[in-house]
């Protein structure tokens, strides 16, 4: 019987630091020292060439802060890496220019970007015949 009580009693101990730990983890999170509440942000910089991790730089009335960020290797650069874009399909061939285009609506600008609302985009249009499939 004390041996149970004194497991029970271990068991509440654990649970107990293990809940006051994940509250601490929670606490470090929220805290950022601002209680500025209209940041803007700057566009991602990367350190080197145009793409990878790189840095954001935001202002709010004095304070400044700058933000770890990362540029896709195979973005957009035309609309930057802050604007996400729906893209439609791709429209046929122009058989004039050889190329192929379709338009994308602004889904989100993050970090307060300037975004257009539609943009478009061309590419070549593929040389190669799509055969059918085996079944039909």
């Amino acid at each position: 019987m004390q041996v149970r009580s004194l497991f029970l009693l271990l068991v509440l101990i654990l649970v107990a630091a293990t809940a006051e730990a994940g509250k601490n983890k929670k606490e470090k999170a929220k805290k950022d020292g601002s209680k500025c509440k209209d940041w803007r942000w700057g566009p991602c910089v990367p350190s080197s060439k145009d793409c990878g991790l790189g840095y954001r730089e935001g202002t709010c009335k004095d304070e400044s802060k700058k933000l770890k960020c990362k540029i896709p290797c195979n973005w957009k650069k035309k609309f930057g890496a802050d604007c996400k874009y729906k893209f439609e399909s791709w429209g046929g061939c122009s058989a004039q220019t050889g190329l192929k285009t379709r338009s994308g609506i602004l889904k989100k600008a993050l970090y307060n970007a300037q975004c257009e609302e539609t943009v478009y985009v061309t590419k070549p249009c593929s040389s190669k015949i799509k055969s059918k499939s085996k079944g039909q």
